[in-house]
């Protein structure tokens, strides 16, 4: 049986990382996750005269340095102050120099979004006429390179680490607890301590050129960082790191006293344990939580901890699942993995994909915003892929719970079988203890009679004077010399017997072990689990490098991506809304120009008309404004009344740039009113 086995694991393992390799091929360099928003001037205008400064809005904060926002001109010079100031960390402006003749420049942005991720673009604009410009901006995007590769792999690696260390932890105190004495469990939690502390290391060496150069000379910039260390993205590594030493302190517990306890004295260790390892759990959980997606946005306060639990659920559910796999397949063959055991953990699996369904989906909700985000976004798209490998994965569950039923029944029925093996061959052992009793009681007797005999003879002899004592002597040290060199080669021999017949008996055991039916099926279930198991793991790590589908949809809506896309030049929005109040002469247009439709200081123009285009006054009317995908406003604007049918309000303050609601209330009587609404894109 074992020989029909081992290539199909080998086959299957080779599927395994041909997938997970296939995917992380596709994954490619991190995308960003803060999207330009607006700039001033936007990209592709053309301006009658030199701005004095340019500025860049994006969806999320963002974090510069003097050399992050830079604007050449024709020739590749720079002609900003290289002293970007923001205003509420989304907006960010640099001053130009004075005088700036006509031509097209370039203005390039390379920065660091609140959840750790750089961001980089470039656009141009021209100053009195397009011209020609020698500046060529790279393709390469912030994060990419060797580095950003280096840097994903160990972003890959982390992820797996924390869920073999976390998951085969809990396998063994909830589910196993006899499995800390087993060496390949015990090699099995170490590795994931080992590959989560290597690249928690190789994170934080390689943080600085990811987010900046992307040079690998800058690995190795001390100055660099220390820079790192201030940043949020630093101060998680090394809180990483500091609950990794306490995880070691954990481990040697685990399997070290825990191990040498005995059962009672185990039970008393196991909830101290429990809570220890629970609280590393978190903390190493939450230094991806307070760093990356769930850290900024909507609800950042609810989503930290929301994201703690889907992270420890995430790898009990999937690092567990490898440690039964690790100890179906490479367990000892004299303390296989109990029905009991793989009972518990399909409890502790179930209870972990409740936990999974409940926190992906208000994540969900919260990264995408919109049903349309599912396929119309790549955040959506890898999301649709891991709720599809969720779904088989819970299937194949199924057919594993189905095995470990039938290996439950099935157990009682071995163990009476296996003692009644036992039974009968203690009754073979005492027939055969018993004849060779009484075999060496007729040999004792022999052997008793014949020194009686030899002692007659001696006496005998001495009283005949005879000299052939020295040579009888002599021969009986021969006898016993050679007696002795006897003794100490069947000692070895023994020895040798020994641990032949310990093979032999293991490999029986073995083999006894992978011919039961239950047994083989449901390492061949889990199997298929776990290899699942690390494609969704996969898929999980690309999603946490891929920009959000809301924030996607907020810069398509803006008119631009976080690469820059082209926009009109400026200039004021009109917006021609008819209304209908159901009183007499209760029907008009309402005509709202917004000018100059930019972030900042607008002003905002009101004009009510009859359906025949006349103006026309009206005892009231309101305009708030509302941008829905930021939860923003609504933000009321009190137009002055200025003639018939027209009204105005200077001072109009936009935050922000992106998809605007304009609603305007009219009421034509003491009675009747009605809200009307129309949005448009704010620069």
């Amino acid at each position: 049986m074992t020989q029909t086995i081992a290539p199909r694991v080998r086959t299957l393992v080779l599927l395994l990382l041909a997938a997970a390799c296939a995917l992380l091929a596709g994954a490619g360099p991190a995308s960003a996750h803060a999207a330009l928003t607006g700039s001033d001037p936007r990209e592709g205008a053309v301006v009658d005269k030199a701005p004095a400064q340019v500025s860049l809005t994006f969806s999320e904060s963002v974090s510069m340095d003097d050399d992050s926002l830079r604007v050449l001109d024709p020739k590749g010079k720079r002609v900003d102050d290289g002293k970007p100031s923001g205003t509420g960390g989304t907006t960010y402006s640099v001053k130009l120099h004075a005088g700036l003749p006509d031509g097209t420049y370039t203005v390039t942005y390379q920065v660091v979004s609140a959840d750790s991720h750089p961001v980089s673009g470039a656009y141009t604009f021209s100053v009195g006429a397009p011209s020609e410009t020698s500046v060529t901006v790279s393709g390469q995007g912030a994060g990419g390179g060797f580095v950003g590769g280096l840097y994903g792999v160990g972003r890959y690696v982390s992820y797996a680490g924390f869920a073999v260390l976390v998951g085969g932890a809990a396998f063994v105190l909830a589910c196993w607890p006899r499995g800390s004495g087993v060496r390949v469990v015990q090699r099995f939690v170490v590795s994931g301590w080992l590959s989560l502390t290597a690249a928690t290391l190789l994170l934080l060496l390689l943080r600085g050129s990811y987010t900046g150069s992307g040079k690998v000379a800058d690995v190795f910039d001390l100055g660099l960082l220390g820079e790192v260390l201030q940043t949020k993205a630093g101060a998680a590594l090394v809180s990483r790191l500091l609950l990794l030493a306490a995880a070691a302190l954990f481990i040697a517990v685990l399997f070290g006293a825990y191990d040498k306890r005995e059962d009672e004295e185990r039970r008393d260790l196991t909830f101290g344990l429990a809570v220890g390892g629970s609280v590393v759990a978190v903390g190493l959980a939450a230094t991806w939580a307070m760093s990356e997606h769930a850290s900024v946005g909507l609800q950042a306060g609810l989503a930290m901890p929301v994201d703690v639990v889907h992270l420890i659920a995430v790898a009990t559910w999937l690092g567990g699942l490898t440690a039964l796999l690790v100890a179906l397949y490479r367990g000892p063959a004299d303390t296989p993995v109990p029905a009991l055991a793989v009972s518990r953990f399909s409890r502790v699996a179930f209870g972990s994909v409740i936990a999974l369904v409940v926190t992906g989906t208000y994540q969900s909700w919260r990264q995408l915003g919109s049903w349309t985000a599912f396929t119309d976004t790549r955040y959506g798209q890898l999301l649709l892929v891991k709720i599809g490998l969720v779904a088989v994965l819970v299937g194949v569950a199924y057919f594993s719970r189905r095995w470990t039923a039938q290996l439950a029944e099935a157990t009682p029925a071995v163990a009476r079988s296996a003692a009644a093996r036992r039974a009968e061959k203690g009754e073979k052992g005492a027939g055969k203890a018993s004849t060779k009793a009484s075999g060496n009681a007729s040999a004792k007797a022999g052997a008793k009679a014949g020194t009686k005999a030899s002692g007659n003879a001696k006496v005998a002899e001495k009283e005949s004077g005879t000299t052939k004592g020295s040579g009888t002597a002599k021969g009986s040290g021969t006898a016993n010399g050679s007696g002795a060199a006897k003794g100490a080669g069947g000692s070895q021999r023994a020895a040798q017997l020994a641990r032949q017949r310990a093979a032999v008996d293991a490999a029986r055991q073995k083999r006894q072990r992978d011919a039961d039916p239950n047994r083989f099926g449901l390492r061949r279930s889990v199997l298929a689990e776990a290899g699942i198991a690390v494609v969704l793991l996969v898929v999980t790590t690309v999603l946490t490098q891929t920009e959000p589908g809301r924030t996607e949809e907020e810069a398509k809506a803006a008119g631009t991506s976080s690469a820059g896309s082209s926009a009109p030049a400026t200039g004021a929005v009109t917006l021609d809304m008819p209304f209908d109040t159901g009183s007499q002469n209760g029907k008009g247009v309402v005509r709202v120009e917004l000018d100059p439709a930019r972030v900042g200081v607008n002003d905002l123009h009101l004009y009510v008309e009859r359906p025949d285009g006349t103006a026309f006054d009206i005892p009231e009317v309101k305009v708030a404004l509302t941008q829905k995908a930021k939860d923003i406003g609504p933000l009321p604007v009190a137009p002055d009344h200025i003639t018939t049918g027209h009204w105005s309000a200077s001072g109009v303050q936009i935050p922000m740039a992106g998809d605007w609601e304009v609603a305007v209330t009219v009421r034509t009587s003491d009675i009747d009113q009605v809200t009307i609404s129309k949005n448009t894109q704010i620069g």
